[in-house]
């Protein structure tokens, strides 16, 4: 049995971004806007999709800096590897030991990499007429936003849909282990991307690294909706 629908959420995005087409200064901010999206009633199913990932050299956007980006495009029936995007790009800050050792990008290859203000019109044109899949909106969004105020003086603004959100709403609604469970070792569900995807049966990649991250994001929203969501909803009801 497939749980309650979701309740519609964020603002109506095809309306925003129209209106951000006609204030956006930067020429190519102004053509990612001016792409639009579509309307908030579209089934899900019929949505064009990318899933998105960043690595960062810390957690901070306002310290630190994104060290490469990945994007796969998808629908629910099909991930286009053949379109796949991946940039590693040299940070505004450096790198730590710390970063390092997570996403294994060192300091000899960031030292050929271009800016990320090098590949941002590229990278804009990629996300044009998309909605964006995520795991952990923070991140990405915040990332972005900073990257992109750096370079233009302006914020980004761009609907996504959140699988790590949307996995917290399915293990919400069910009961957490109590007290003497967990001291007998239960743990709360992890909704992490490894562990969700293995409660799809979906097999382990490489963590860490951006572009492997971004397919894992979307086979994992194809396998959330098959399982739980029905995908005539609207995308109104999932993004945000």
């Amino acid at each position: 049995m497939r749980p309650p629908p979701p309740q519609p959420r964020g603002p109506d995005w095809q309306r925003l971004l129209a209106s951000l087409g006609q204030t956006a200064r930067a020429p190519g901010l102004r053509d990612f806007y001016q792409s639009g999206c579509v309307s908030a009633d579209t089934p899900l199913a019929e949505v064009p999709l990318v899933a998105l990932d960043v690595e960062t050299t810390g957690l901070d956007p306002r310290r630190h800096s994104i060290v490469s980006i990945g994007l796969m495009p998808f629908d629910l029936q099909r991930i286009r590897c053949a379109d796949a995007w991946y940039r590693v790009v040299r940070p505004d800050t450096p790198l730590s030991p710390e970063s390092v050792t997570f996403h294994r990008i060192t300091h000899s290859e960031i030292s050929q990499a271009p800016s990320l203000d090098e590949v941002m019109d590229e990278l804009l044109q990629q996300l044009r007429g998309k909605v964006m899949v995520v795991h952990y909106r923070t991140i990405e969004r915040g990332f972005l936003d900073m990257a992109v105020r750096r370079r233009f003086a302006e914020g980004l603004q761009f609907p996504l849909i959140d699988s790590m959100e949307l996995e917290a709403r399915l293990h919400r609604g069910r009961r957490q282990p109590g007290m003497l469970a967990r001291l007998l070792g239960r743990q709360p569900a992890s909704i992490r991307l490894a562990d969700s995807r293995l409660r799809y049966g979906l097999p382990l990649y490489p963590a860490h690294h951006a572009l492997s991250d971004a397919l894992a994001t979307a086979e994992l929203l194809q396998a959330q909706v098959a399982t739980h969501f029905d995908p005539q909803q609207p995308v109104r009801n999932f993004w945000s």
